[in-house]
């Protein structure tokens, strides 16, 4: 899966924090919902604009973006 696809930055949406297809629901916000521990599953049925699929980009999407802050920080 290619998250490239479902993750979109808008500027002047949520003040420009990785949204998912261009909706007003962040990247952190399901990060959040799964951390407090939703399911997908969960996820999905508060918010059925959303997939099982884009859950899973999102956890992509902040492993990516761990690996890349690592990737900085080795020596």
């Amino acid at each position: 899966m290619n998250y490239h696809d479902i993750i979109t930055i808008e500027p002047g949406k949520r003040g420009g924090k990785p949204c998912i297809r261009g909706l007003r629901i962040t990247v952190s916000d399901v990060l959040e919902y799964l951390a407090s521990g939703m399911s997908a599953d969960d996820i999905v049925e508060d918010f059925p604009e959303l997939t099982k699929e884009d859950v899973q980009a999102c956890l992509r999407f902040a492993a990516d973006r761990e690996r890349r802050i690592e990737y900085l920080r080795a020596p």
